[in-house]
């Protein structure tokens, strides 16, 4: 795998700028080098998601994950009975979706705007893009984002592990 540089003097996009801004807001970020940065924002996207707005349903194809910027997301699940259950409450810093830019499997839950949001998306394309062309870049940001899968995974465990009958 080439190290592909961004050519310095290759200014980003007015939309770029702004993924760029929103990216530097967040501590999951802090290791990457300005350059870093640059190749990130020219690989991910932002979106606006108003108050009881879908930012995907349970069982829709999977091909990007969201890094939440700003508001509160609800992640619903759908019992046995058929109602829908709160499962999660995502905000600033939280990450929704990592499986799907890995497994390419449906969504395993709905995900709907409690509040006015902002999220910064990757899609499957961009994250293959990031790893072929820009390997450390890659690299680095599937360690973050396993880890994130891994804390969460911990947290469901110990949730479930509660909610045990003895």
């Amino acid at each position: 795998m080439k190290k592909i540089p961004v050519a310095p003097d290759q200014e980003l996009t007015e939309n770029e700028e702004k993924t760029r801004d929103l990216i530097l807001t967040l501590p999951l970020f802090d290791a990457f080098r300005t350059d870093e940065i640059d190749i990130l924002s020219r690989h991910m996207n932002h979106a606006e998601i108003l108050r009881g707005e879908h930012l995907f349903a349970e069982g829709d194809k999977g091909d990007f994950m969201c890094f939440v910027v700003r508001g509160l997301l609800d992640v619903l699940k759908t019992s046995t009975n058929g109602t829908y259950r709160v499962i999660a409450r995502l905000g600033k810093g939280n990450t929704i979706g990592e499986m799907s830019i890995i497994d390419k499997s449906p969504r395993s839950a709905t995900v709907i705007a409690r509040q006015p949001s902002v999220v910064i998306i990757l899609t499957k394309k961009g994250f293959d893009i990031l790893t072929n062309r820009y390997p450390v870049v890659g690299i680095t940001l599937l360690k973050k984002i396993m880890r994130l899968l891994s804390l969460n995974m911990r947290l469901t465990t110990s949730k479930l592990a509660d909610n045990l009958p003895d």
